[in-house]
């Protein structure tokens, strides 16, 4: 079987707090864990998508229309929709498994994402990755 969940590969997510919410795949777990004895992912997503900016909007309004909010999560194999996009957003350094253990980590974690995807943002990179999913 062809392996397609790889890394960067922007995902959505179907079941759970953050159903119909875009993620990316930082690292799959083909065969599963001992504690996750499925095929599962860590993803990196957003829980809050930037408003739209207009031309007319003063600095600080863009700036503040132009945030996002994340998470950072395991997912199970099942409950993602794989799409044909990818995000070349290097978040292998700031996010991994043992990120999740501890609050404080975990915080960490998406202080970094969030600061990752905004800079992605703004570059006006991947715009369909930072726009809401109508369904």
């Amino acid at each position: 079987m062809v392996k397609f969940l790889k890394p960067n590969k922007a995902v959505i997510i179907l079941q759970g707090r953050y159903a119909g919410r875009k993620a990316v795949i930082i690292k799959s777990f083909d065969e599963g864990t001992r504690d996750r004895p499925y095929g599962h992912c860590l993803v990196a997503g957003i829980k809050k998508y930037p408003s739209k900016v207009i031309k007319k909007d003063s600095a600080k309004k863009t700036a503040k229309k132009s945030r996002v909010k994340c998470f950072v999560k395991l997912v199970n194999y099942q409950h993602l929709m794989p799409t044909r996009y990818t995000l070349d957003v290097d978040l292998k350094d700031v996010v991994s498994v043992d990120a999740l253990q501890s609050k404080e980590k975990k915080v960490a974690a998406c202080k970094d994402t969030k600061a990752r995807f905004e800079e992605r943002f703004k570059t006006g990179k991947n715009r369909w990755f930072f726009t809401k999913l109508r369904f």
